[in-house]
């Protein structure tokens, strides 16, 4: 089986950087999805997609991995870009664009 370990992003309604901390394994779809024809939900035979496993480290996912013989990928973390602002800023002298209301 395929497995993907990485570390998740903050989502855009978060502000902190809580549940971005654990390194994440998930199995990669490899089953063929099928719709019900009378209901029209989408049904799958293989289970493990709905499986994640959370490590405190990398090595640890990775140790997992190799420990159940699973063929993995490893996606590094992106860096994070920190836009510094301040409210200061609404009133500065050198102001790119002109204060309107």
């Amino acid at each position: 089986m395929d497995a993907r370990i990485f570390r998740p992003e903050k989502s855009a309604m978060q502000s902190g950087q809580g549940n971005t901390r654990d390194w994440v394994l998930e199995f990669t779809a490899s089953a063929h999805r099928a719709s019900d024809p009378l209901m029209g939900w989408t049904s799958v035979d293989d289970t493990t997609g709905q499986v994640s496993l959370h490590f405190s480290t990398r090595e640890q996912a990775i140790a997992y991995a190799k420990r159940a013989g699973l063929t993995f990928t490893v996606e590094e973390p992106r860096p994070q870009r920190r836009l510094v602002k301040s409210y200061a800023q609404n009133f500065s002298a050198d102001r790119k664009q002109p204060w309107t209301h």
